[in-house]
């Protein structure tokens, strides 16, 4: 947290900026107000880096076209109709929107957008004080109706009108609390928690879409954890993610098993961690973060008490995979998203054992084939959940995954492993036996496949050779 003389001074240098100024200067020239608003100002205090330009003005969405044009590189107007108009400015990409006042009617889905008068009265109607905060320009005054700056210094979340009635405006504004509390680090205070669990149905009012971005948003913070146990605690997660609070699991005096709540929570926290040290993702990456919270949440339908006080979960990784395809799809997640995702859940348990019995050459291949393009996301899926707090263990499961990872290296130089297909094609398969395109071709094609995954390459004589064979007795 920055000083407020130091966030005035870094609010003034953006002010200064080509984009901000040309803007300012065009607003007080048509005799309109306009004002810095919500994000920039928060992260100049925070001393963040600002990715967002958000204005606000008294201007109506057509009076902000006719201003922006002449000076704009590009302009558009998707958000017209919530009085939000783009553009691109001296290369940078900046919204602006007419003061707001709208509220959800208690049963619709969309807010009905109402226009304000006043920047004091639409700071007031947003969702906490940190957010609510806005520089008047080109004046340079700084506008705080709800004690933002108060609440920044504290490291609150609060709402700056009472919370039931926030919440009850737009009930996604629960889930951002959790998001916003996750992203900067902070408290949310204890009303405004209370208001979230006595509201939580609510957030059926919310489009799965709306409730899908925002929980990607969460998870693509920096450390989710917190956002996460909060959306649990309050009672949301049952509403929107109810795979994760069933992931808590009673243990009686008999039975005991590990926390697969905690668990979790820890593979996710792990998985962010290798995520960002091995380099080789575009980070933050959703599929690896979705793939790591919902890993186990097979568990709690596969959980069998054995005798000698064990329990097991068997196949807890194809009912998993099962029900995040359910979840994710329930979301409105993309078919590549929940394509990767579930495949991740498939595949997370097929590396234990490999530290007991090193595996073939054929099962390394294997490995990879499976993985396909996911591949370095099981990677640090595996590694991610190793949470036992038993040193020797987590050291030989580390040891033994570095050397899969040296075995799949040299069998991808030798092998062009990430590419393994057998030598010979669909065309010379047929033209090799005689056949027409239909299925006899793709049952060559993966008897050859497999052959390729058991020995590794023997060449296209050899391949003719176990083809003509294969076919000489599937005729016998």
């Amino acid at each position: 947290m920055q000083s407020v003389a130091a966030a005035l001074d870094r609010l003034g240098e953006l002010a200064a900026s080509p984009t901000v100024s040309k803007l300012a200067a065009a607003f007080d020239a048509a005799g309109h107000e306009l004002a810095l608003v919500g994000g920039p100002v928060r992260d100049a205090f925070l001393g963040r880096a600002t990715n967002d330009l958000d204005f606000t003005t008294d201007a109506t969405p057509d009076e902000i076209l006719a201003i922006v044009k002449p000076i704009a590189d590009a302009h558009w107007d998707i958000g017209r109709a919530f009085g939000t108009i783009g553009a691109k400015i001296a290369g940078e990409t900046v919204e602006i929107t007419t003061y707001r006042a709208d509220a959800y009617d208690g049963e619709s889905r969309k807010p009905e957008v109402v226009f304000g008068s006043s920047l004091e009265d639409d700071l007031t109607r947003r969702d906490f004080t940190v957010n609510a905060l806005a520089l008047r320009l080109p004046q340079l005054a700084l506008v705080d109706p709800s004690g933002g700056v108060e609440d920044l210094i504290a490291k609150t979340l609060r709402t700056p009108a009472a919370p039931e009635q926030s919440f009850g405006d737009d009930p996604l504004r629960m889930l951002r609390a959790a998001r916003f509390s996750a992203q900067l680090g902070f408290e949310v205070e204890e009303g405004t928690r209370e208001a979230m669990s006595a509201l939580a149905p609510e957030i059926d009012r919310i489009s799965a879409e709306r409730v899908r971005d925002e929980l990607s948003k969460l998870l693509l913070t920096s450390s989710p954890r917190g956002g996460i146990r909060l959306l649990v605690d309050s009672g949301l997660a049952d509403r929107v993610l109810p795979e994760i609070p069933a992931l808590r699991l009673e243990v009686d005096e008999h039975h005991h098993h590990k926390d697969v709540y905690e668990h979790s929570l820890t593979v996710l926290d792990q998985a962010i961690d290798y995520e960002v040290s091995r380099g080789n993702l575009d980070s933050p990456d959703l599929v690896m973060r979705l793939a790591a919270l919902l890993h186990d949440i097979g568990k709690p339908a596969t959980r069998k008490l054995e005798p000698g006080g064990l329990v097991s979960f068997h196949h807890h990784d194809m009912v998993g995979a099962k029900l995040a395809r359910r979840r994710l799809r329930a979301l409105r997640f993309d078919n590549d998203t929940i394509a990767a995702v579930s495949r991740l859940i498939e595949l997370h348990l097929r590396f234990f054992g490999y530290a007991d019995a090193a595996w073939s050459d054929s099962a390394v291949r294997r490995y990879v084939r499976d993985a396909g393009d996911q591949l370095e996301r099981l990677h640090i899926l595996t590694r991610a959940d190793v949470t036992t707090r038993n040193r020797r263990k987590a050291d030989r499961l580390g040891f033994a995954y570095d050397d899969l990872e040296e075995r799949i290296a040299v069998l991808a130089e030798e092998e062009e492993l990430a590419a393994v297909r057998p030598e010979l094609d669909g065309e010379q398969i047929m033209q090799l036996l005689g056949v027409k395109p239909g299925p006899v071709v793709g049952e060559a094609y993966r008897h050859l496949l497999e052959v390729r995954l058991d020995e590794g390459p023997i060449g296209p004589d050899a391949a003719r050779e176990r083809l003509l064979a294969w076919w000489a007795s599937r005729e016998a």
